[in-house]
């Protein structure tokens, strides 16, 4: 079971997952050996996955996202495993509907995207078609989870 504490603490941590635990202890009101107790369950439950950096895809040329629609037959999990093999793709989904994946990955311009289409994705076994969306503008982007309205019977 997760409680308010463990909710608040997970906040916290979305929020800045680099905070000093003697800070999350001092927000949260508990004593922070106590606090590193709560996140080790919480890491040791999957709860808390990992903690990453963020960095900026502009600076390192990558500034162009994009979104392919992958039409696959055959064996998908074969498909799935090559695709988030590839260095570029950031995201792999499996989804409903007559396109099997839904994959988005970063480049650095429109003729790295079409070689990458081309050369990696295109030929891949089990890939029918594919279908590509550039992104324009990036309004929000974030792995956060709603933890308010966030079942709790974890």
């Amino acid at each position: 079971m997760i409680d308010d504490i463990d909710i608040h603490i997970l906040e916290i941590l979305q929020e800045k997952a680099r905070i000093p635990n003697a800070e999350v202890a001092r927000q949260v009101g508990m004593a922070p050996s106590a606090v590193l107790e709560r996140i080790r369950k919480l890491e040791e439950r999957g709860i808390v996955e990992g903690y990453e950096v963020r960095l900026n895809p502009v600076c390192f040329h990558q500034g162009l996202a994009a979104f392919v629609f992958i039409e696959a037959e055959g064996n998908s999990s074969e498909t799935a495993e090559a695709l988030a093999g590839m260095t570029s793709v950031q995201e792999v989904h499996q989804v409903v509907g007559p396109d099997g994946f839904l994959v988005k990955l970063r480049t650095a311009d429109n003729a790295t995207l079409a070689r990458i289409l081309r050369h990696q994705i295109q030929p891949l076994k089990g890939v029918k078609s594919t279908r590509t969306q550039i992104v324009l503008e990036t309004v929000k982007e974030t792995r956060r989870v709603d933890l308010v309205h966030a079942e709790r019977d974890l």
